[in-house]
């Protein structure tokens, strides 16, 4: 049976994405313009990407990793751990980055990399969503 909390994220994150595809303008110019467009995009790019470290550092005590000492490293752990992709990992450090600016530094803002974030690299949450939905294949015992 899948995990009910990691379940319940990825849906909450689902909710994000579609309330981000659904607001953000066609342009990084009309998002910059956009104050309302900039308030839904961006708190939900934040939410999608907190719920994604929530999801990972879940997923990371359920494989009885190490836990991650910080968010972007929970992404590196499930790598080492076989359950996603190197690549995938970094690009969800990099999203940790944006949400970091976003939470703390607000006020610089670069609506072109918000746009870009929201135009591009939506399927990156997804897939990580989609990866911990599945149980882990049990691993074979270790021969020592």
């Amino acid at each position: 049976m899948t995990d009910r909390v990691l379940q319940a994220k990825a849906e909450a994150l689902q909710r994000c994405l579609a309330r981000i595809r659904a607001t953000c303008p066609a342009t990084a110019e009309a998002l910059s313009r956009d104050i309302d467009a900039q308030d839904i995009v961006s708190v939900n790019l934040i939410r999608a990407v907190q719920l994604a470290v929530d999801m990972a550092s879940h997923a990371t005590v359920a494989e009885g990793v190490p836990p991650p000492t910080t968010m972007a490293e929970s992404f590196d752990r499930l790598a080492d751990a076989g359950r996603i992709e190197p690549d995938l990992a970094r690009r969800l450090r990099s999203a940790v980055g944006f949400r970091n600016l976003a939470v703390h530094a607000y006020d610089r803002m670069d609506w072109a990399v918000v746009h870009a974030l929201a135009t591009t690299r939506l399927g990156d949450l997804e897939a990580l969503a989609r990866a911990l939905l599945v149980p882990p294949t049990p691993r074979a015992p270790s021969r020592r």
